[in-house]
């Protein structure tokens, strides 16, 4: 016979809830009940109840933070551990059933109402508990609750006392609901959200529904709340004064846009009970196919959003939450999708406030059903259609008053079936004013908008224009070529990466149907861990010990655990910034605003004019005040400054002219940058322009004819060898023509390298195939050492073991007045079946040498295909400030066009190499090999060697850690390549 934990365990739905209603914040008198409880652990379900009794002593427990996960709060492993899998199950799929050994942690509260606590209704709130929890209070049971992350309300007005209350919560890392809860994130159990005692005066608000739409054509705004009978509505801003709340009233108002989020307070008031609602008008439609905004189609410039923090979980608190939306907007993302499922209350409502398109995504996934066939799939099964509607019900219920909520989402990869029909049938009868999103069904049998996940460039290509792959069903393959599109997953931040997101965006700004995506996404779930001898690093899938786990996956983000924005981060701004800075020609550039609703009076034009990156003139210009997709053309001032040798250009930033509330006055939002003709006009001199915007200079005038003179070392002790070549000019070589020392600096000698640690981009399929290749252990073969009177030339054959196919090397070395040139020719050898990870040289420098300034792409990392945040300067940095410290160690830190390059020590002393005309460089303090074994930033030990990569190119980066791979245009392959470079020694 099943006891009565095992049966509520089996319930889908739990049970003693109240309906659900808005999250509302009101005068009511209120009682934060988060803080401090009593805890104890228990490694099965089935467990007396006497802990719920009044004089149960609970001396002998342990204390917990609430909210929180148990695992995380205390991390000797006596609570257990955090499970990480991205579509597994971490338990038998056999639903509803769960194991018998279910991790259970009792919680237990003891309070007093404050003084002066009204008598009468009560109810206690549950904003979040993982997976389910079983209450009582004052040892009487109130409910179960279901659905992790959605509220839950009980009435206890009747059982609440002067004097102590006890309330007792038996929380179960597993229940029914589990099998519904699959999302890609870390099984974390635990009362993780807020916990409250609100009083309900008779005569109260209750629940409360506003309704403010926008029509564009008339500017008029149109509002009506429905909620308790006699409630009336007042704000000075719209001319209401204590006015019935269930009237239709009408004014002219300033609409509510993600862009201008204009909100206004409206007052609901009954004799009992007041609150203050945050108010925007604003209308979403799907017309003309689009999906609009107040009459206008709106561009998604999205992310995918989990609740995370490195050390909590998922307990996110306010400041944190602003914290990320501030950095959101800093990097002109305008979209979430909360993946996948509602988040705290509080977060939507800073969406309001700041400005931010919300898709609410339903507590809903069912994944790892997936690895089975589907079979048994809740989504398709009648027994949880209840439980699937009712967490619709209540997500809708919940917030619905939010105006930046325009779009409901069924779940997340849960397959198909009819359950999602009768949730967007709920959803449609509580909200008829927005979209429904969902991705898993390719019909878009109960959806209003088409979305893919991880689509690839050409596949956006085709659905932009209409011709994507045809449905079996005629009627409902007509009717998705008439909806919008969206990538509600694309762009997949894991690691280096992702790549190809300036060829995605050309797409949506391309087709109009094609109305933008939301990256995944936006955190890296890293938890901070330490090493034995006390070193931070940040675990990930298996550090914990877990019988299935899916690794670093969950290290998927566009900031790093602390909040770091990545390279990725900054790559994204630049694609998607919504103001565009063109060189025009004859002296003038073009400002183009990008934004769907905003003007441009905000911010100011700062410009720069460079020669070989140092600033030789900058200053301000107003911005055109442009409309929403307008552009105008503006003259760059007219300079009278000397003619430099050297590469010029010109940088325009657009910045704000004022504080805000996500940013201080001076915060660029947008920059252009341009190869600049002689100073006040003109075309480029002689004297070291550039051709081509972001282009490259012709070999500087240093090296030219210093081949004829090169003076020929015939006599002495290497006389006949490699090492007699240049043993006067600061150059020494080995007896197979390797550099061995340059200016009395002892080098690690440069050879040909193909190998890069592989990028997560890189791991998913790419990397397997190098490997069996072998390009991670390639050998050099010596076949020949030449020297005459202009140059010192060796050919090598570079190959791995075990395949027939290489590389043939030409080095040849020539040298005067103090500068050494390397040209480098390669061509393929065989027949090869895979791309090449980098091309170009490894040499090493004694490890002093760490002070690193560059004339090229920077400041930060860039490749290929994410290389626009880079922009042509000059700056200095040092080796251990250039790595990228990705939570899974890989390939970072390159930076590309670089024309020169110089590392020096302390005291100034050190090598200078010079592209003809650019490289690729990359320093750190171990090798390719060392980055490649490592698990984690901790297992990283500096060598006692600088590590240079001065390459002709890399292999691009992708996104196939869970998307498309590289586009042809940004791979490297094996074939004819030549390479030059000089190096001179700096005293």
């Amino acid at each position: 016979m099943e006891s009565v934990a095992v049966r509520y365990l089996l319930s889908t739905t739990g049970h003693g809830a109240l309906a659900p209603r808005a999250h509302l914040a009101t005068d009511a008198a209120r009682l934060c009940l988060n803080g401090t409880w009593r805890f104890r652990l228990s490694p099965v379900a089935d467990l007396p109840e006497d802990f719920a009794e009044d004089g149960y002593d609970d001396s002998g427990w342990d204390e917990i933070a609430v909210p929180s996960h148990w695992p995380l709060a205390r991390r000797d492993d006596a609570w257990g551990n955090p499970i990480y899998t991205n579509v597994r199950y971490p338990i038998p799929v056999d639903p509803p059933y769960v194991p018998t050994e279910n991790p259970t942690g009792d919680h237990r509260l003891v309070f007093d109402l404050p003084e002066g606590w009204p008598g009468g209704d009560a109810v206690l709130r549950f904003d979040g508990v993982d997976s389910c929890g079983r209450i009582w209070l004052n040892g009487v049971e109130l409910g179960v609750t279901a659905g992790s992350r959605l509220p839950s309300e009980y009435a206890v007005g009747q059982l609440l006392r002067e004097g102590h209350n006890v309330l007792a919560v038996r929380v179960h890392q597993w229940s029914a609901g589990t099998y519904v809860e699959d999302q890609d994130m870390w099984w974390l159990p635990g009362i993780f959200r807020d916990v409250t005692l609100l009083a309900r005066p008779v005569g109260g608000l209750g629940d409360v529904r506003v309704e403010a739409g926008y029509d564009h054509r008339t500017g008029l705004g149109r509002l009506r709340v429905d909620t308790a009978a006699g409630a009336v509505l007042t704000c000075a801003e719209l001319g209401l004064e204590r006015v019935p709340a269930d009237g239709f009233y009408e004014f002219e108002v300033a609409p509510w846009t993600a862009e201008t989020p204009r909100l206004y307070r409206v007052e609901v008031a009954t004799g009992a009970e007041r609150a203050v609602v945050a108010v925007g008008f604003r209308s979403v439609a799907i017309e003309d196919g689009l999906i609009k905004v107040n009459g206008r189609a709106v561009l998604f410039r999205g992310v995918n959003r989990h609740e995370f923090d490195p050390d909590h979980g998922r307990v996110v608190g306010e400041e944190l939450m602003r914290a990320d939306l501030v950095l959101m907007k800093q990097h002109n993302i305008n979209a979430v999708r909360t993946s996948h499922y509602p988040p705290h209350p509080r977060f939507l409502e800073l969406c309001d406030e700041l400005g931010f398109w919300v898709i609410d995504e339903c507590d809903l996934e069912t994944h790892g059903f997936q690895e089975n066939g589907w079979r048994r799939n809740p989504t398709g099964d009648p027994a949880w259609r209840e439980a699937l509607v009712g967490r619709a019900e209540r997500m809708v219920a919940r917030d619905r008053n939010h105006p930046s909520v325009i779009m409901w989402s069924l779940g997340n990869e849960a397959g198909v079936g009819e359950n999602l029909g009768h949730m967007a049938a709920a959803i449609r009868a509580l909200d008829s004013s927005r979209p429904l999103h969902y991705e898993g069904d390719r019909s878009c049998r109960y959806t209003d908008v088409y979305s893919r996940m991880y689509a690839s460039h050409a596949e956006v290509e085709a659905i932009g224009r209409g011709e994507e792959e045809a449905l079996d069903d005629p009627a409902l393959d007509a009717r998705r070529r008439a909806m919008p599109f969206i990538q509600c997953e694309y762009g997949h931040a894991m690691g280096n990466g992702p790549g190809g997101l300036a060829e995605y965006q050309a797409l949506f700004e391309r087709y109009e149907r094609l109305q933008g995506g939301f990256i995944w996404e936006w955190i890296d779930h890293g938890i901070r861990s330490r090493t034995a001898d006390g070193r931070e690093f940040y675990a990930y899938g298996g550090d914990f010990g877990e019988e299935l786990h899916d690794g670093n996956f969950i290290c998927d983000g566009l900031v790093f655990p602390d909040r770091t924005p990545s390279p990725g981060l900054l790559e994204y701004k630049k694609v998607i910034e919504p103001i565009r800075l063109r060189d025009a020609g004859s002296g003038a550039f073009t400002v183009e605003n990008r934004y769907d609703f905003a003007e441009l009076s905000e911010l100011v034009l700062r410009w720069a004019y460079e020669v070989e990156g140092v600033e030789q003139a900058g200053g301000e210009l107003p911005c055109p005040g442009l409309a929403a997709g307008k552009s105008e053309s503006v003259a760059l001032p007219a300079l009278d400054l000397p003619v430099l040798p050297g590469e010029a250009w010109w940088t325009v930033r657009a910045v704000l002219a004022a504080d805000t509330a996500w940013a201080s006055a001076g915060h660029e939002v947008a920059w252009g940058q341009w190869p600049a003709g002689v100073p006040g006009g003109g075309s480029a001199s002689a004297a070291g322009q550039p051709v081509g915007a972001r282009g490259t200079a012709d070999a500087p005038a240093l090296v030219q004819g210093v081949i004829e003179g090169l003076p020929v070392d015939t006599t002495g002790p290497g006389e006949g060898t490699a090492e007699g070549w240049a043993a006067a000019r600061q150059a020494r070589f080995d007896e197979r023509g390797r550099l061995v020392e340059f200016a009395g600096i002892g080098l690690v000698a440069p050879r040909v390298d193909l190998w890069r640690a592989p990028t997560d981009n890189d791991a998913h399929a790419l990397a397997a195939k190098w490997r069996w290749a072998g390009l991670h252990r390639v050998h050099e073969r010596t076949v020949s050492v030449e020297r005459d009177e202009r140059a010192l030339t060796v050919q090598t054959r570079v190959a791995p073991a075990a395949v027939d196919f290489g590389l043939h090397v030409t080095y040849r070395w020539s040298e005067a007045g103090g500068v050494l040139r390397l040209d480098l020719a390669v061509s393929a050898d065989g027949v090869w079946n895979v791309p090449l990870p980098r091309l170009g040289l490894r040499l090493a420098l004694p490890g002093g040498y760490d002070r690193v300034e560059w004339f090229g792409l920077g400041p930060g990392e860039a490749y290929p295909d994410t290389r626009l945040a880079a922009r042509v300067g000059r700056y200095r940095s040092t080796v251990d400030a250039m790595q990228t410290q990705y939570v899974f160690p890989q390939e970072n830190g390159s930076r590309l066009d670089v024309r020169w390059a110089e590392l020096t020590d302390a005291s100034g002393r050190g090598l200078r190499i010079e592209g003809d005309p650019v490289f690729q460089l990359t320093a750190r303090r171990w090798t390719s090999e060392q980055l490649d074994a490592a698990r984690h930033q901790t297992d990283l030990i500096p060598s006692e060697h600088i590590w240079l990569n001065v390459d002709l190119a890399q292999h691009g980066i992708g996104s196939n850690s869970c998307g498309p791979g590289v586009l042809p245009q940004h791979e490297l392959h094996a074939g004819d390549h030549t390479f030059a470079l000089r190096f001179t020694p700096l005293h």
